[in-house]
């Protein structure tokens, strides 16, 4: 983790953030007219004490009308009752409504997250995302909860408070009013400021919680190899750059808030001067000085309050900085909008002179050109890096050839919605991701309605159902985090019933069978051989053994087709493929006689 500079955003940032923030408070524009009546309600209750000491000290003191006594206090209690429940009525009201939009804020986020392209996930760290979709939403809180209608609040008090000011006193006021109207302009350079440093602690925030992700699940792996200590000093290193950019944010807020009460003791000392003169000369009494006294304690709660919340409020245009950012990145649906639907398919796939890169001018496939008739079994095979993976990719559309086309049912891929494509998968990938959850939910992921026989039929195909059934719990058994609790082998299995069970029309198949024992995998590929009848099924293995009735094969080396055929014809050919498998099949051989050599550099 290093250092990185601040970035500034630029005015079409700003305007795109204030559109953002418009179009945020519109939503929820109904609870803030509620909110903003109450606040007006609640501001007005709070002038009752002010004015009703004027009249106490002038009419009732100053003129001996105890009679009137019960009646002020009557008043002013009645006026603190309604304070009391406006408040209560208005965090209810603002406080909830503010907890509803960050609800609606993250699970629009997450929608827009899950519909990206992969390229997008390919460039961007897991725990990056999670924190734009919990962390960055709380800020609009300040935007539709307490903090704008507070905002306004000060304001409105502060009008009010000022206006009834300038009556009492107009020279004294309109000297107050010159030294607000410089904390005003020290305020708007002070969130001119922090305002980046909130963006930035967003950003960094965002990568320690990525590599924190990244290290927690990978903690098998960092144990493995000894290098806890190595992990904690680049999480230490990432929080100490967060502790700096808070301690910038605290001594920002800190020196508002100072400069606040700098501005809020000078009114003090020209009210005591300019005041002081004006009850000696008989222009204000006793009276009018006390209330002016608590018309400037709501002046000035006002104006502190407006610094707290102006920052908060600059927080969450930050954090909507950085979500608009994330929502600006076109999802596959939009990209789907112009694209031809896909009602079915029979399963044939061509590919027409496919290339692709990830990286500009580092090509991974080069002119790939082939077809996989419906229905027929296509194996690609080669040398780790060779580009069977992408190739696979390609099938599944999570990414596009550079140049060239692949065809389902001679539509080109690049014009058919994706949506109505993959309705039509079913994978078996390396990974043999499961979600921390039963079994019975894992297998039935694509089909959620599926009955519990068609769990079960698929489970018995995939030969999971046994192992499965010796657990307390059988299929409501609960498989943790990534399926933690099942071994390699269990969690192969279970991704293969759950392919099973989406009966798709293209089947791909990226090392299915890597993580099982040879017994295991023997049953399976029985199961496989009719599961992948009427179905076009794309398998990547390196065990050269469990693809010789696939009705082609393709040797790919460097991002090239080097040779196509059967099993047997390529086997007489006498080429890269009989090298591979001659090499595999040495290499088992030996590994088992003599289990101690290493043969770890042996190509496969």
């Amino acid at each position: 983790m290093s250092d990185k500079p601040v970035k500034k955003p630029n005015p079409l940032r700003k305007s795109a953030t204030w559109r953002e923030a418009r179009a945020v408070i519109w939503t929820h524009r109904r609870t803030l007219r509620i909110g903003f009546f109450l606040m007006v309600i609640n501001r007005l209750s709070g002038f009752v004490l002010p004015l009703g000491s004027r009249y106490l000290i002038d009419d009732i003191i100053g003129e001996s009308q105890p009679e009137a006594l019960l009646t002020l206090a009557a008043a002013i209690g009645g006026a603190t009752l309604v304070g009391a429940v406006t408040t209560f009525a208005l965090s209810q009201v603002i406080s909830i409504s503010a907890q509803g939009a960050i609800m609606d804020m993250r699970r629009r986020v997450q929608a827009h997250v899950t519909r990206l392209p992969i390229r997008y996930f390919d460039r961007t760290k897991t725990g990056e995302l999670i924190s734009r979709v919990m962390t960055d939403a709380t800020g609009i809180r300040n935007l539709v909860g307490t903090g704008i209608v507070q905002l306004v609040g000060g304001v409105f008090t502060a009008v009010i408070a000022m206006t009834l000011l300038f009556y009492l006193n107009w020279k004294l006021t309109s000297i107050t009013l010159g030294l607000l109207s410089v904390f005003g302009a020290g305020m708007a350079l002070a969130f001119s400021r922090l305002r980046p440093i909130f963006r930035e602690r967003g950003e960094i925030n965002a990568e320690i919680t990525g590599r924190l992700n990244e290290t927690l699940n990978g903690i098998r792996i960092v144990k493995a190899y000894g290098v806890e200590e190595r992990e904690q000093n680049v999480f230490s290193d990432g929080i100490s750059r967060l502790f700096l950019n808070v301690k910038k944010s605290i001594t920002g807020v800190s020196a508002i808030s100072t400069f606040a009460g700098l501005i809020i003791g000078g009114v003090g000392m020209v009210m005591i001067i300019v005041g002081g003169e004006a009850i000696i000369e008989g222009t204000m009494t006793m009276g009018d000085f006390v209330m002016y006294i608590f018309l400037i304690g709501l002046l000035a709660a006002p104006i502190i309050q407006i610094a707290s919340i102006g920052t908060q409020v600059t927080e969450a245009f930050a954090g909507l900085d950085r979500i608009r950012e994330l929502l600006a990145n076109v999802t596959e649906e939009e990209e789907d909008e112009k694209r031809a639907s896909l009602n079915g398919i029979t399963g044939e796939l061509i590919f027409d002179d496919v290339h692709f890169a990830y990286e500009e001018n580092v090509p991974v496939l080069n002119g790939i050109t082939f077809t996989a008739p419906a229905g027929s079994t296509t194996a690609l095979v080669g040398s780790s890096g060779s580009g069977k993976s992408t190739l696979a990719n390609l099938v599944m559309a999570f990414h596009r050839p550079t140049s060239g086309r692949v065809l389902v049912d001679g539509q080109d891929l690049a014009e058919v919605k994706l949506r109505d494509y993959r309705k039509f998968l079913g994978v078996v990938l390396q990974e043999n991701f499961l979600f921390d959850g039963t079994i019975i939910e894992n297998i039935r992921f694509a089909r959620p309605n599926a009955t519990s026989e068609d769990v079960e039929r698929v489970s018995r195909l995939a030969h999971c159902h046994d192992f499965i059934m010796n657990f307390p719990d059988g299929y409501d058994t609960v498989v943790g985090e990534r399926g933690v609790k099942l071994s390699g082998g269990q969690r192969q299995r279970v991704a293969i019933a759950r392919a099973i069970l989406a009966d798709p029309r293209i089947l791909i198949l990226d090392e299915a069978t890597s993580s099982l024992d040879s017994e295991s995998e023997a049953l399976i590929q029985a199961g496989f051989k009719s599961l992948r009848k009427g179905r076009t099924t794309f398998v990547i293995a390196h065990r050269l053994s469990t693809i010789r009735s696939a009705d082609q094969i393709l040797v790919i080396e460097k991002g090239e087709i080097l040779e196509k055929g059967t099993h047997t014809s390529l086997m007489a050919a006498g080429g890269r493929y009989k090298e591979l498998h001659d090499h595999q099949y040495t290499w088992e051989e030996n590994l088992f006689i003599n289990p101690g050599e290493d043969y770890l550099t042996t190509e496969s």
